[in-house]
Parts: structure tokens; sequence; C-alpha cells
């Protein structure tokens, strides 16, 4: 036994030797752990497909860290072991039992799936949801697996970092620990295929082709997804036309889909998908995680986090932002985003001095480190800031004005013109990257904002050259005045920062560095960098569950706002503010009538000229979220 337990640890070191976060290759997994794959009986008699991972000779009792996920269990088979994503080397190191379970309806397991499945607070007793299957598979694990400790810890990314959240609702006593990471929570307000009512066509079709094909028995083998003719997605869209016409591609065997096209409002089916209301009364320590950067749920990992701790005054509920794509903390390399570099390995920090910590404390019973309330990474300045709350203590909200001419500034506009005005063409969209492309780039909310710039259907403000460091820390809210000649338009809005035209990082990025996402010979100097961007949908500006048409010609608030940002504009540098009333395919193509828009047609589809107000009476601003 000790020969077998000495075997085990030397591979562990020899495993970790170097880098910790190094991915755990498959033969390394095969030899020092064993694998179940089982059936987890649920209250209401379905079984649901797991896979437990156990260390082979580690002495001890060790805690479990389950993952629930609709994205598959894979590899399937005894003897198949997976390649584990990086962050999870530490785990295996330390000897925790992984567990993996494909949610109700997918898969390999038993039941129907339903997409971000409502919570029910009170179920009676056979009635489910996924808090009663986090509850139900918990309990069996505790009491049937070998040498667990009684603490169970969830986690999980994107979709399953919207179980992650209803694993807090479980109220089961051996969850210790949870970490919802970008956890899709809002899917009409702000996370992956609506922002502010705006249907986020791009990622919407290229997930739910597949995705979102029926299952109607286990299988271990997945959808296939749509055969796009061209790998120019601005095209491929552009050309499919209207909603209608994107429907007749989709065919008509996925249901989700003819969901979104049956409720364009806010209305109760979609408030029923949202979590936030719930998260009350919770037990196990929260650890909330996100990217700054994530095209996908930037607003799910922000929202999460304020609801846990407005509703559970008390807990141990933390937030981690860094300057990430969608999962990048869970790499084993977070020098760099597209064109932007980093100074340090973020992701590596991550694991080592927040999420390793939180869960060797809650789990293992390791001396408690001193994770901070709030982790969060400043781009610009490229460094780790730490806070009692978020969004911080001493931020002041302050004003910052479009003016005649492209000019912004901190004073109000008093004489020129009183308004920019450009036309938003349906048919011919701004593009919300430069680039020729097949699915969305993970890179675009960096992207250099050069060519939106040079469109005439594009409105640029800039301030001049900053005098010192100008700190930005929570969200942003845009209070535009517009009057368009239409009864409805898009406002898209985005907070840009303008580097010196002298500018250079003055080396070569990581060699890690994937060329379709970093460059050396990229042109740095007068790089617009995207800070944030985010689209309002006009007919929503008052309200979600009730859209509401313009008058044409009437000048009109708009106001909404962007999720939050954690960025220095340095010294030296500009603050830009561009308007646009298109980002194609990203978001879909308002046809500026007042309609549903899931049944326009062609004919609705009609030009709009847009006026920006910003004269004394009427005068468009941003408010910023500035840190002294």
């Amino acid at each position: 036994m000790f020969k077998q337990t000495l075997a085990l640890f030397m591979a562990m070191l020899v495993f970790t030797a170097g880098r910790a976060q190094q991915e755990p290759e498959a033969s390394w997994l095969r030899d020092n752990y064993d694998k179940q794959e089982l059936q987890i009986p649920m209250r209401d008699g379905t079984r649901l497909f797991t896979v437990v991972y156990s260390p082979k000779s580690a002495p001890g009792k060790h805690p479990i860290l389950l993952e629930r996920t609709p994205y598959s269990c894979a590899p399937y088979g005894d003897g198949q072991f997976p390649k584990m994503r990086a962050s999870f080397a530490h785990y295996l190191r330390k000897g925790y039992i992984i567990v993996k379970q494909d949610v109700r309806g997918r898969w390999m397991s038993e039941g129907t799936f339903v997409d971000v499945r409502p919570h029910n607070p009170a179920p009676k007793k056979k009635e489910v949801d996924e808090s009663t299957d986090t509850y139900d598979t918990i309990e069996w694990l505790v009491k049937n697996v070998k040498n667990n400790n009684g603490n169970v810890g969830v986690s999980g990314i994107s979709y399953p970092g919207f179980y992650s959240t209803m694993a807090a609702l479980s109220h089961h006593p051996a969850l210790k620990a949870v970490s919802p990471q970008a956890p899709v929570t809002d899917w009409f307000i702000g996370d992956d295929f609506h922002h502010n009512g705006a249907f986020m066509l791009n990622d919407a079709f290229a997930f739910y082709s597949g995705f979102g094909k029926p299952r109607p028995y286990p299988t271990t083998v997945g959808p296939t997804g749509y055969p796009y003719p061209t790998k120019d997605n601005y095209k491929f869209f552009l050309e499919a036309g209207t909603l209608p016409q994107i429907a007749q591609l989709m065919g008509d065997s996925i249901a989700f889909w003819k969901d979104l096209y049956n409720h364009p409002d806010y209305d109760a089916w979609w408030k029923a998908r949202n979590v936030r209301p719930h998260l009350q009364k919770l037990r196990p320590a929260m650890l909330v995680v996100g990217g700054t950067f994530d095209a996908e749920d930037c607003f799910g990992a922000w929202a999460t986090y304020a609801a846990i701790e407005k509703q559970n005054p008390g807990i141990s509920n933390r937030i981690v932002m860094g300057p990430w794509y969608h999962g990048q903390w869970s790499t084993n390399d977070g020098t760099y985003l597209g064109n932007l570099q980093f100074g340090a390995n973020t992701a590596e920090w991550y694991q080592d001095n927040i999420e390793h910590p939180f869960f060797d404390h809650y789990l293992l019973g390791e001396p408690e480190k001193a994770i901070p309330e709030a982790s969060v990474f400043f781009t610009g300045a490229n460094q780790w800031r730490t806070f009692e709350s978020w969004p911080a203590a001493g931020v002041q909200e302050k004003a910052i004005y479009l003016q005649p001419s492209g000019g912004l500034s901190f004073n109000k506009p008093a004489a020129g013109a009183e308004y920019s005005r450009y036309t938003s063409d349906p048919s011919k969209p701004v593009p919300y990257t430069s680039d020729i492309h097949h699915t969305r780039t993970i890179s675009y909310m960096t992207d250099d904002q050069r060519f939106a710039a040079r469109r005439p259907d594009v409105l640029v403000f800039q301030t001049g050259k900053l005098t010192e460091d100008l700190t930005l820390a929570g969200p942003v809210v845009a209070e535009l005045m517009a009057s368009i000649s239409t009864t409805d338009a898009d406002f898209i809005v985005k907070v840009i920062d303008v580097f010196p035209d002298d500018f250079s990082y003055g080396g070569t990025p990581a060699p890690t560095a994937h060329p379709r996402y970093v460059s050396a010979t990229y042109p740095m100097g007068g790089y617009q960098m995207l800070v944030r961007g985010e689209v309002m949908r006009g007919k929503y500006r008052e309200s979600f569950a009730q859209p509401a048409p313009f008058v044409p010609g009437k000048v009109t608030p708009v106001k909404f706002t962007l999720p939050d940002v954690a960025h220095t504009f340095k010294k030296g540098h500009r603050l830009m503010i561009q308007v646009q009333s298109t980002w194609f395919p990203l978001v879909d193509r308002n046809p500026q009538t007042f309609t549903d828009i899931y049944k326009a047609g062609k004919e609705d589809f009609v030009p709009s000229d847009i006026s920006i107000w910003h004269n004394a009476a009427n005068a468009s601003r941003i408010l910023l979220p500035v840190l002294p």
C-alpha cells in the first residue's frame, strides 16, 4: 500500500513539475485515477449519467468537485479518459474526486432537457428542477463514493456556470463552496442571445443550429452544426435575409429557436428564466468569476454577484473579473487577448491566488487565504486591484458630454451645431469587426475600431490628449438624446481608448500566442481599443416588456447601462465614444420600422436618419464611473 501511495505522489510530482497548471494528459489521468460511469437516480425516477474520477492510491479522504454540463461527459466508455482543462491540474495533484454529470435530457442522461430550466422555489415531492437534481446527485455521491470526506464543491463555466448557480439553491448541507463562472443569468437582458432586447444573431444561430437539435434518447454521438456555404459570416447573414428567412434555414425541429421567436419581449416566459430573484438564503461560500472581455456572459458574472450580494448579507461572496475571453481564466495562458498584452499570466495568477485556495479551504480544510471581496484586473494599467466592495467605494459618477464637431468634454455643450446625423441603412450594416471570418471572434471586445471610425454611419467623439490617468471602475451609462426619421432603431455606444501614435509594446508576444488572435507586427500606434460596447434596441428604451415606437423627428431620450468597465486611460491617450445603429452580424438588423422583428418582411427594412443631439437643451452624455 505504501509503495502504491508513494508511486501515486511521485507521479503527481512529475506531472506538476514546473508549472502546475499544464493541461493534464489523458494518459496521466488513466495511470493515477480510477473511472466509474454511473446512472444516479433522481427523485422522479429519472437517471442522470455521471462519471466519477477517484485517485487510485492517495491516503485519507477526499473532497468532491462536481460539474454538471449539457456539453457531454465524454469520452464515454471504460478506460476512456479525457484531457482535463489546465486549472484542474491542481485538484488532481491534491487528490480531489472529480465528478462530471450530463444534465437531464442531454447526452447519456435520461429525461427531457429544458433550456435554462426555471427554478421552482418550493418543489413538491417528485417535482424537479436543476437545484433538486443537484441535491439528489450530491446526496447519492456522499453516501456512495468511497473515501469522500463529505465536502462537495461545484464549479462550471458558461452553461455549467448556470448549473453552478442553481446548485447553490439546492441547499444541500454537504455543498460547501460554489463557483459560477461566466454564468448564464438572463438571456434577454445581457447574456449570450440578447443584449437589452437586441437579438445576438451570430452567436444564437451558430449555437442552436447544433446544440438545439432534438435528442430523443440517450446517446454518445453529438449533433452536427449548420453547413455554412461560406466562411464570411457577414455575407452569409446578410444574404440569409430577415429573421423569418433565417428561421427557414434553422428548420422546424429546434424547439428553443421557436421559443425565441415566440417571445420577442421580456414577458413571463423570459422572467421565469432569470435566476437572480431566487438567489436568497444561500449557504455555501460563493466565488463568481468572469472576464471583462467575455463576449458571451460578461453580464452574467457581474449580475450574479450583485444579486447574491444584495440578497444574502453577511455570506462569503466574492467576485473575480480578469481581462479574459470566455473561459480564458481556466487555461494556461492569460498573457494577452487579441492585440492587447497584459504583462503577466493573469490566468495563472488567478488560479494560484484565488480559485485553488478557495476550494482548498472550504473542501480540504486548509488554512484560509485572505481572498478579497473583489479582485479586478484593470487593463491600460495592467494591474490587479482589490476592493472591499464592488462597485468600489469612492467611485464618482462623472458626465462627459458629446460636443459639436466630434468633441468630447466634461463641460456641457454651449454653442455650435445642435446635432450630429448619420443614415443607418440596414442593407449596408456596420460590421462588428474588420476581418473576414466564419464564427464570432473571441477577441472582438478589444478590437481596433479604426475601421468603424472611417464609416459615414458611425459618429465619433473624442477628447484631447489626457493630461492625467483616468480610471473607470463600474457600469457606464449612456444617456443619448436622439431623433430618428423612422419608428425604431438600435443604438450602439462604444467606449474606446485611443493609443498615442507612437505607442508600441516594445517586444513580441509570448511564443504560445496563436497567430489568429495576436500579431507581433500589428500597428499599435493610434490603436482604438474597444473598452466596452453595448447595444440598446430602441423600442425597449422605456420598458423591455412593453415596446414603444419612436415619433419620427421627435427628440427622445435613450438611456441604457453598459456592463462594468475596469480600465485605465493612461496620460497621453484619448477617450473616444462611437455611436452607430448597426453592429452586424453580431446583432440582428433592426428594420427601423416598429414591428415584431421576428416576423418582419423585407419591406419593413428601411434607412433611418439618426440625429444625436448635443446642445444645451438636449445634451447627450455618457456617465463614467471614475475611480480617483
